[in-house]
């Protein structure tokens, strides 16, 4: 199994409603110290997937800036409103409130 579908499948573990960090992505794929690599996964992805990326944040709550532009932070942002994810006037997620695991 290749590095990246070990990310894939734990994000896909991530119910909806709840994030996680690049980190914590990386750790419980038994590839500590690998965040960045799960971010260069997540922007790997095809077109046509069922990954939730949108559930992976940075390890501050925030979501990291992608080299595609705002639209894309502005998609994550609208994906985890619905899943009724709050921010807070800074930009950030709680995640001792919505944090997996």
């Amino acid at each position: 199994m290749s590095t990246y579908q070990r990310f894939y499948d734990v994000v896909r573990t991530i119910p909806r409603g709840r994030v996680t960090s690049y980190g914590v992505v990386a750790r419980m794929a038994g590839l500590p110290g690998h965040a960045r690599q799960v971010g260069y996964a997540l922007a790997a992805l095809p077109d046509e997937h069922e990954v939730p990326w949108h559930r992976v944040v940075n390890v501050r709550g925030e979501i990291s800036p992608r080299s595609g532009g705002r639209a894309y932070e502005q998609i994550q942002r609208i994906l985890l409103e619905d899943e009724g994810i709050v921010f807070t006037a800074r930009g950030r997620v709680d995640l001792t409130v919505v944090g997996w695991p």
